[in-house]
């Protein structure tokens, strides 16, 4: 028996072996197909209800397994996963493609398109018809059968480079280690970094310290060393990923990609990949966020050049380095921070330690949006650290499953995301909850210590948990409308005014004890936090806008002439280059955000939801940040409303205006 072709309520990972996944996703392909014939062969004049409504609950068993099977590729991946796959993925999206170029079900679909007008539709199920009619018109389905045919070989051949891509970066993350034996060689370095690597050894039985490019190794490693050979080591180790002389590198594959991607817009009628994507997002065109992001840019640059100017003569200053190298940035941006704000991110870490970071996400959402987590065991996981709960609201109502996952392992890809394995809907009358989940990279815990975060890390967490809360607290009928079914740049609000709330008195109070001695942070560190939050802001804004800037370049032109991947890069850095250029290294090769997940042409995003998420929280700011009835505004027009409306009138609706970057600015110390 396949447990995962059996009904269940929650993914039942300790009886899913890989063997499961082809059959069981092939056998799911088959439902969904019949379950398409049944729309096409119902005798009955097309209808909302007949055609789209029962279009869009079509495919609920292949969306449970494939998204059981896609968040083990990402968490607890192997060679065996990574096979299946290669293989699964092409076939899926040919499947993909059979429904959007399938002419009869598109008649059917636009027959009850052009009657819109005319059928009193809510604008929810307004929403659900437009982006339908959009999915098949927007991949292919008004196209001849010749190009439909060209179409279905280019998503082919997307979907396996992108993996590919995907699994290089990986594999060169893995295979580099710097083992040290020399204590000298750890000067600098804070104790938990050393007792970390000093595990990392002994796990491979060696002695000494091992260092890796996973985050928590890496980034204290450019943080605090002292050795600067062996920072550059690092910093070298980490940017030539995917861009050496082997099997893994993906110069090749970064060129097929984007031309792939052009020759994909321009046979559906668009300009370049950038028009395709846009036309659907909050910024609309490749001209709003090229314009939005030289403003920004325009008032970033010279703080940038300032600060940059600072910590070179900080670092010759201190020690003659008459040129600072990209593995300088860090060390120096934290001894000059130290220096500054006398704030040190290791005399920080004892006061966040994850179980009390997330008691405190935790209190917060309740105070908020009136939310309960109550840790429970009887919830089958994938590994021994996925911790599960189960969510209520203050009446006892039930509301979500939720699972985290927060340290790194061999088979887990680097960073945070959140996902989910089933998204809330309202079918035949009952609201089905939505499970989501959150993954994270933090330090384990060891011998001596509980995982305890740096700061930036607890903003991740409450980053993710922002994401988690759009998923949680989805109350909409269609599933395909529910939760972080959003546009791309609306997506990253929820999360990012979350994080607002690490930098408040009244919230950190909240969470921010000391492991051992249980004293609340002392507000003048929650002061200097305040004040270092905008330090180096300049530099950091002009390093977002680097990335969306050459995002852009790549897709928002011809490709077809790019014959160097790292001369196109340069040449796109050009206006936001700070540090000398590394020859053996290339960001685009290891850019993952536009190549392998879903940012290609939408990088941009972060920044465009920092100016809704300062603006949004400036609202909370006026109020008071518990306050109830701002809250609730956020909770009933952003949270639960999913993609139902268009996301401007819903932030509307929830801010009384339009956003404006004047709150971010003044919060970057831009202004």
């Amino acid at each position: 028996m396949n447990p995962l072709l059996q009904d269940f309520t929650t993914a039942p990972f300790s009886k899913i072996s890989n063997s499961h996944f082809q059959p069981a996703i092939k056998k799911a392909i088959e439902i969904a197909k019949a379950e398409i014939d049944e729309i096409i062969n119902n005798s009955e004049k097309p209808s909302f209800e007949n055609t789209t409504v029962t279009l869009d609950f079509t495919g609920e068993k292949l969306n449970r397994i494939t998204s059981i099977f896609f968040n083990l590729n990402s968490a607890e991946t192997n060679d065996e996963i990574q096979k299946i796959a290669q293989e699964v993925s092409p076939r899926l999206t040919a499947f993909g493609n059979d429904i959007t170029l399938n002419e009869d079900l598109f008649k059917r679909v636009k027959a009850v398109f052009d009657q819109k007008e005319t059928l009193g539709l809510t604008a929810e199920q307004a929403m659900l018809l437009d982006k339908q009619y959009k999915s098949f018109a927007r991949n292919g389905a008004n196209l001849n059968e010749f190009d439909k045919n060209k179409l279905r070989k280019i998503d082919a051949q997307l979907s396996t480079f992108s993996l590919k891509f995907g699994e290089n970066v990986l594999a060169e993350t893995n295979t580099f280690e710097m083992h040290l034996t020399n204590e000298k060689d750890l000067s600098g370095l804070p104790e938990s970094a050393k007792e970390a690597a000093k595990e990392m050894a002994k796990s491979k039985e060696k002695e000494g310290w091992i260092f890796t490019l996973d985050y928590p190794s890496y980034i204290p490693f450019l943080t605090y060393a002292d050795n600067r050979e062996l920072r550059k080591k690092m910093a070298i180790a980490a940017g030539k990923k995917a861009f050496q002389k082997n099997e893994f590198n993906n110069e090749a594959i970064v060129l097929e990609i984007v031309n792939l991607r052009y020759q994909r817009a321009n046979l559906l009628g668009y300009k370049t990949h950038a028009h395709f994507v846009l036309e659907e997002r909050m910024a609309e065109t490749p001209e709003k966020v090229i314009e939005f992001s030289n403003n920004l840019l325009e008032k970033a640059k010279p703080a940038a050049l300032k600060e940059f100017k600072n910590l070179e003569n900080y670092a010759k200053k201190l020690d003659g380095i008459d040129q600072l190298q990209k593995w300088d940035g860090a060390y120096y941006s934290e001894k000059l921070k130290k220096e500054l704000f006398d704030l040190d991110q290791e005399l920080l870490k004892p006061y966040f330690e994850l179980e009390n970071v997330i008691g405190g996400v935790f209190t917060i959402a309740s105070k908020l949006y009136d939310l309960k987590f109550e840790e429970v065991f009887n919830i089958d996981t994938y590994h021994k650290d996925v911790k599960t709960y189960n969510v209520t609201d203050t009446n006892g109502n039930f509301v979500a499953v939720f699972y985290a996952d927060f340290h790194p392992r061999k088979g887990k890809r680097n960073g945070a995301w959140m996902t989910s394995y089933k998204s809330q809907q309202i079918k035949n009358g009952i609201n089905e909850r939505p499970q989501i989940s959150i993954v994270c990279n933090f330090t384990k815990p060891t011998e001596t210590k509980p995982s305890l975060l740096t700061f930036n890390e607890v903003t991740t967490l409450f980053h993710e948990f922002g994401h988690a809360l759009h998923g949680m607290l989805a109350n909409t009928t269609y599933n395909s409308l529910s939760g972080t079914s959003v546009s791309w740049d609306f997506v990253e609000l929820p999360s990012q005014i979350l994080e607002n709330w690490c930098f408040e008195k009244e919230a950190l109070a909240l969470f921010a004890k000391h492991f051992e001695t249980g004293e609340v942070i002392p507000m003048k560190y929650v002061a200097k936090i305040k004040e270092s939050a905008s330090f180096h802001e300049g530099m950091q804004t002009l390093r977002q806008l680097s990335f969306g800037l050459l995002d852009m370049q790549w897709h928002g032109q011809n490709p077809s002439e790019i014959t160097s991947v790292k001369e196109f890069e340069n040449e796109a850095f050009t206006d936001t280059k700070l540090y000398p250029d590394v020859i053996e290294n290339c960001m685009s090769t290891a850019f993952s955000h536009i190549f392998q997940g879903g940012y290609s042409a939408g990088y941009y995003s972060y920044k465009w939801a920092e100016v809704l998420d300062a603006d949004a929280f400036e609202y909370f700011l006026e109020k008071g940040i518990f306050h109830k009835e701002v809250a609730t505004k956020f909770k009933d027009n952003v949270l639960s409303k999913g993609g139902t409306e268009k996301p401007m009138e819903l932030y509307k609706r929830f801010r009384g205006k339009e956003p404006k970057p004047n709150a971010l600015l003044k919060r970057a110390g831009l202004l």
